[in-house]
């Protein structure tokens, strides 16, 4: 079940009509925005995904599954997908995400997000009842899908979460991330995975993981997905 939806979260076929000019090793390493595709992070990360959901759902990891920043939701549907081929009835998917783009950089309270302003990139502004609708398409919206709408700074310090097996981030800006590790790495277990989609696309994203695992003490090491993706996993 969990290789074929990601086939159809993410088909290699989609805009490759006649006169279309996708390509496909583009398409593989989410290098551009599919117009119809419930995901932007490509063929690789989707897998790498795959892998890390086997991985903590094999080994009975603790916790539940979360991504912040999900755009269409096609990394959150994998992860449902996931808890429904491996028949856990227990497990909770978080969905965290303003569902309207990203904030402007506040570059006085975090200088690294200085010029990097999407704020008014339109197509990553995806509301919250296109990504419930997503969900639906594929029979996986229930009590057990939780959304947390809103800027992470609002909603993370008091979500809701007790434990995490799997941890996405998406947030492409420093505040973004480190919000996101502050609030959200302490709740991973041990042996639950980290998976960073702008490690190498962003550099405030990148220094936001780089400073809080020297603040914090992190050592384990970092592995490469593609060319911006990477993820480690937790071993204390």
């Amino acid at each position: 079940m969990i290789g074929c939806l990601t086939r159809e979260l993410f088909p290699e076929s989609e805009d490759r009509g006649p006169g279309s000019d996708v390509d496909p090793a583009i398409r593989a390493e989410g290098r551009d925005w599919p117009s119809e595709a419930e995901t932007m992070i490509g063929r690789l990360r989707m897998e790498n995904l795959a892998e890390s959901l086997a991985t903590v759902l094999d080994d009975g990891v603790p916790g539940d599954l979360c991504e912040t920043g999900v755009w269409r939701g096609g990394a959150t549907i994998l992860m449902r997908a996931a808890l429904e081929a491996w028949g856990d009835a227990e497990r909770r998917v978080w969905v965290a995400d303003s569902f309207r783009g990203l904030p402007a950089p506040d570059a006085e309270r975090w200088p690294a997000d200085e010029g990097v302003d999407l704020s008014g990139v339109d197509a990553l502004a995806v509301s919250r009842s296109e990504v419930e609708a997503a969900f639906a398409r594929y029979g996986l919206l229930d009590g057990r899908v939780r959304f947390l709408e809103g800027w992470f700074c609002d909603t993370l310090p008091t979500a809701p979460i007790e434990q995490l097996a799997l941890l996405r981030l998406d947030g492409d800006l420093y505040q973004s991330t480190w919000e996101a590790l502050e609030n959200l790495y302490p709740k991973l277990a041990p042996g639950g995975i980290l998976i960073v989609d702008d490690y190498g696309a962003f550099e405030p994203c990148r220094r936001a993981v780089t400073d809080y695992r020297e603040a914090h003490g992190v050592i384990e090491p970092i592995h490469e997905v593609d060319w911006t993706g990477v993820w480690w996993r937790r071993e204390r």
